[in-house]
């Protein structure tokens, strides 16, 4: 990339990751002297139409894919909707850029949701182990990587695939498995409830990284990563949600019981998870920086603020 490169069209620019890469855009972030452009309210991917004149408004430099039906329950729930924002609704990205005579750099953002169920002698995973999908959501992201590759391959489009794992801290949706127990530990801490967690599968390990270090990584993917390439995005530390729930209610100084219910299992679930970032690391320097304590305090307060309005 040169500094020539500074207009960055961020698709899905108003949602939890958005937020992020927007502050990242600031003085002293990772992304220091981009221009932080999102479609206005109200866009939809899903309109080619409305696609093309974004793009041609913004006229990127470089382009930051967000936008997508992201909850996997939800797509169970509606299959059709989500490959029609995830998977149809790239394809009028790539034709929109492609009409508007775009040469800069895209990175697609999949999710490391698309390896399905590991088996735990191949952890931690890698690039080269094969996508096995277990859900639409993680269906339509494969397929729309694929799509964004086939453009490198025939368009010529510079772009790479980021696999984050998954990627918490302040913002996120209360849907989300920290931030939801972040909202219960918060209420007990508050006083308005009884000190009782109702939990799902708590004793899953998941590989978490902070948001703030993931748009350091698109940052640094930006700069230095190789053009068709696919990389995954993780701490490459294995952590059980039960532990940090625990290390919430630590820091907030509560004591709770913790109650697991049924109801909150997901189909398709992963017992374990742990991701390597090698790659990444190898070709941009990247690596993650925020403590975990740090990113649960972030969350906490995250929750306290929104306990009060």
């Amino acid at each position: 990339m040169t500094s020539a490169l500074r207009r960055l069209f961020v698709t899905g620019g108003s949602g939890f990751v958005g937020r992020h890469v927007r502050a990242a855009c600031s003085e002293h972030g990772p992304l220091a002297g981009w221009k932080f452009s999102t479609p206005a309210s109200g866009w939809d991917i899903r309109d080619e139409d409305a696609v093309t004149r974004a793009v041609e408004q913004a006229r990127p430099d470089a382009v930051l894919h967000l936008a997508a039906q992201s909850f996997v329950p939800r797509s169970f729930q509606a299959p059709k909707e989500t490959f029609e924002i995830n998977l149809l609704g790239t394809l009028n990205l790539l034709r929109g850029l492609s009409a508007t005579g775009f040469a800069g750099r895209m990175i697609f953002v999949s999710s490391g949701d698309v390896f399905g169920r590991v088996p735990d002698e191949a952890l931690p995973v890698t690039e080269s182990y094969v996508a096995q999908p277990r859900s639409p959501y993680a269906v339509s992201k494969v397929a729309a990587e694929e799509l964004c590759l086939q453009w490198q391959r025939t368009e010529g489009l510079d772009v790479m695939i980021a696999r984050p794992f998954n990627h918490v801290g302040p913002g996120q949706d209360a849907r989300f498995v920290l931030p939801a127990l972040a909202k219960q530990v918060v209420a007990i801490e508050q006083g308005q409830r009884e000190p009782v967690i109702e939990a799902g599968d708590i004793d899953a390990t998941r590989d978490f990284t902070d948001v703030r270090d993931v748009v350091a990584a698109y940052a640094a993917m930006f700069a230095r990563g190789a053009s068709g390439r696919t990389y995954l995005i993780g701490s490459g530390q294995e952590r059980r949600v039960r532990d940090l729930l625990e290390d919430m209610c630590r820091l907030a100084q509560v004591e709770v019981e913790i109650r697991q219910d049924p109801s909150k299992m997901r189909p398709a679930e992963q017992r374990r998870m742990v991701a390597d970032a090698s790659a990444l690391r190898r070709d941009t320097e990247w690596k993650p920086a925020i403590p975990m304590n740090t990113t649960l305090l972030d969350i906490l307060e995250d929750a306290r603020v929104q306990h009060e309005q």
